[in-house]
């Protein structure tokens, strides 16, 4: 794997890499091993005064670039991406530990995927159509970029976020400041060198690797900054809106999740569970969509468990990089002992019916103690009030519970401050339209959990924030809508002026 692209620093400001002054090093460190895979100096408050000013200068110019030039550089953006997957899929695993078949198959291909959506979708901001709508003038709507984006993307997907930030906000015209997590920052950075890459102006993309105390704070509460883009936890969600407001700038917050999956007693067994180990171990559970919650039909609620039981002992841990491998470390070993935490918590009140910590060899020999392992946990006869079924474990840990009808079910599902994605399971269209409709989450699926595609929207209800990424959707985030009018008669003395003087 090549790092010599970062030995230049851990910033990306105007087209060029550069080194951060926010004082000591900062280790990137490879969660299967502790090793180090890259040592970053971290952006200051004086690194984002720079990258703002950057931003704030190529504005005009993007900003005024035709549809179909945004257009042409996305797309000249899409076919590097392409040409340096392998790079960034190593990359991608080395800082995250996840598996390099998801990176590769996953996380890599959507990206490219995405940036191609947007490079179309740059020469496609609608409004409506021109008219006469009040009889003596013409109307129309323009779309007009919001100026510099301020963006905080998670760990989680550290180029998938990135992308799902940075590609709507510059195909509308926009100029962007990214702040990926300090601890997995180098795709991020590989991705705006790309866009360089690319023909796209210098300071239209810019990356500060910093702390969100420091670097992120400042970027949201920066008075340049016209609008603030968040991925992260509800409680940071909060902070980032509190600091927004004191400047009056728009949010886009996409936030914590708890997905329910509802299994009735007429689903497919068999695609349940295979779903259900699927939808909770991607990414080792550290996915705001993922499965966290199955309530399964009383009738299928045993032989539901000891499925998924099965299929979670046999789930092969080991080094990330073998192409083997389905479930590599978590992103850290802090975030390990926190996930350790909920499931030793758990045990007091519930029955965790196989998983916890991982040790001794994976299944290609690697030391798994040397890692953030943490093994495939079900826990069954949690309450519903319980912190495991209602708190965000963000980790490979899924609560099983039973209910009787499809209103308890439904009830349940529903019985959480959040509402990112779930899911329900049956062969009913009756059972499935009902379930779409009444359960409150941005996204619902049926018979399946997790796929995502560029073309439709992603975001959430309550607590799970608000605004969407991807789609066409997402465009409307990131422009203003300027209604225009024209006069049509050429009168000087109209009759609505006798409204405000003189007599008709």
């Amino acid at each position: 794997m090549d790092l010599t692209s970062f030995n230049d620093g851990a910033q990306y400001i105007a087209g060029r890499p550069t080194r951060g002054s926010g004082g000591e090093p900062f280790d990137v460190v490879n969660p299967a091993d502790g090793s180090t895979v890259q040592q970053v100096e971290l952006a200051s408050t004086a690194d984002v005064d720079t990258a703002v000013a950057a931003a704030r200068a190529a504005l005009p110019e993007w900003s005024g670039a035709t549809p179909g030039a945004r257009s042409e550089a996305l797309n000249r953006l899409a076919g590097i991406l392409a040409d340096r997957a392998g790079q960034f899929a190593r990359v991608e695993t080395a800082q995250t530990g996840k598996p390099i078949k998801l990176s590769t198959e996953f996380d890599v291909p959507g990206t490219i995927d995405n940036t191609a959506f947007f490079a179309g979708a740059a020469r496609n901001l609608e409004g409506k159509a021109a008219g006469e709508y009040s009889g003596d003038h013409t109307s129309y709507v323009r779309r007009e970029a919001i100026g510099v984006i301020g963006s905080i993307a998670p760990w989680n997907y550290p180029l998938q976020m990135a992308a799902w930030k940075i590609l709507p906000a510059i195909a509308a015209g926009n100029t962007i400041v990214l702040k990926p997590a300090e601890i997995t920052p180098l795709t991020s950075l590989l991705f705006a060198r790309a866009c360089t890459d690319a023909g796209i102006p210098d300071g239209v993309v810019n990356v500060v690797t910093g702390a969100g105390r420091t670097a992120g704070e400042h970027l949201i509460g920066h008075p340049d900054v016209a609008m603030v883009s968040f991925t992260g936890s509800t409680a940071v969600g909060k902070r980032v809106a509190e600091i927004a407001t004191a400047t009056v700038k728009r949010t886009h917050l996409e936030l914590g999740g708890k997905a329910p999956f509802v299994v009735f007693d007429d689903a497919d067994l068999d695609a349940a569970v295979h779903g259900a180990v699927a939808a909770s171990l991607i990414n080792g559970g550290q996915d705001c969509t993922a499965a966290t919650r199955a309530y399964v039909q009383r009738p299928l609620y045993d032989a539901f468990v000891a499925g998924v039981a099965e299929l979670y002992a046999a789930i092969r841990l080991g080094d990330p990089l073998n192409p083997q491998t389905d479930m590599g470390p978590l992103v850290s070993f802090a975030h390990r002992d926190r996930v350790a935490g909920f499931v030793e918590r758990a045990r007091s009140y519930a029955t965790v019916v196989t998983g916890g910590p991982a040790d001794g060899k994976g299944h290609d020999g690697h030391d798994l103690s040397r890692g953030a392992y943490y093994r495939p946990t079900l826990i069954t006869g949690a309450a519903q009030d319980s912190e495991a079924v209602q708190g965000e474990i963000f980790g490979p840990v899924l609560v099983v519970l039973p209910f009787d009808s499809d209103e308890e079910g439904l009830r349940l599902a529903n019985d959480t401050p959040y509402g990112l994605a779930a899911s329900a399971w049956t062969r009913d269209i009756h059972r499935s339209l009902r379930a779409t409709r009444e359960i409150a989450a941005g996204c619902v699926w049926v018979n399946d959990h997790i796929p995502i595609i560029s073309e439709m929207p992603h975001g959430g209800y309550k607590a799970s924030g608000y605004g969407k990424d991807m789609s066409q959707y997402s465009l409307d985030e990131y422009t203003q809508v300027k209604h225009v009018m024209f006069d049509t008669t050429a009168v000087a003395r109209k009759d609505w002026h006798r409204t405000v003087f003189g007599d008709r």
